[in-house]
């Protein structure tokens, strides 16, 4: 008895409004994606998404850092260095740090976000005369604005908690775990 090779899968050809399939019975293609009357085609537009990078561990501390140096020079140059201003801009960056970091890397964040907040402060902090005034500016500023440093870390961390929670619940949906046997009792 003579094998038969397998069929190589078909695609679907769209002809004057029409979908079809190779041995298949014609059917109208989908609402909007060609006109019967005209012949044309028009292509579907495409619902806008928005951007989901994956970083590592290092590279949401150095995405936090260079967003959090990019504003604060934003805002030293357009709100005459806010501190106010620059821990407001801090949560949404570490809202994002954590929902663009990797499954594995998400103890990253809440360790990246402050470090980040301490970098991106330099340019917003009043200027001294030499290495000492800077820092005690650093310091100062700091102490300050503990407030948006908390947050901003707070914000991060229930990010990634929220996204380990839904990950675990995901995996316990995909895996269910067998129900345990009724021991019986044997004589």
């Amino acid at each position: 008895m003579p094998s038969t090779p397998p069929t190589p899968p078909t695609r679907p050809v769209r002809t004057a409004g029409v979908e079809r399939t190779a041995g298949a019975v014609p059917r109208p293609a989908a609402r909007g994606s060609a006109s019967a009357a005209t012949g044309s085609t028009r292509p579907r537009p495409r619902p806008r998404r928005l951007p989901n990078p994956r970083l590592t561990g290092l590279g949401s501390g150095l995405f936090s850092i260079a967003v959090m140096c990019a504003l604060g020079s934003l805002d030293s140059l357009l709100f005459g260095a806010s501190l106010t201003v620059y821990g407001v801009l801090f949560l949404p960056v570490s809202v994002l740090t954590g929902l663009w970091v990797r499954p594995g890397d998400l103890l990253a964040p809440p360790v990246a976000m402050p470090i980040a907040f301490a970098v991106g402060l330099l340019p917003v902090i009043e200027d001294g005369d030499g290495l000492g005034a800077r820092m005690m500016g650093l310091v100062t500023a700091l102490a300050t604005e503990a407030g948006w440093l908390y947050a901003g870390t707070l914000a991060a961390a229930v990010t990634i908690l929220v996204r380990g929670v839904r990950r675990a619940t995901a995996r316990r949906r995909a895996n269910p775990r067998p129900r345990p046997r009724p021991r019986v009792r044997r004589r």
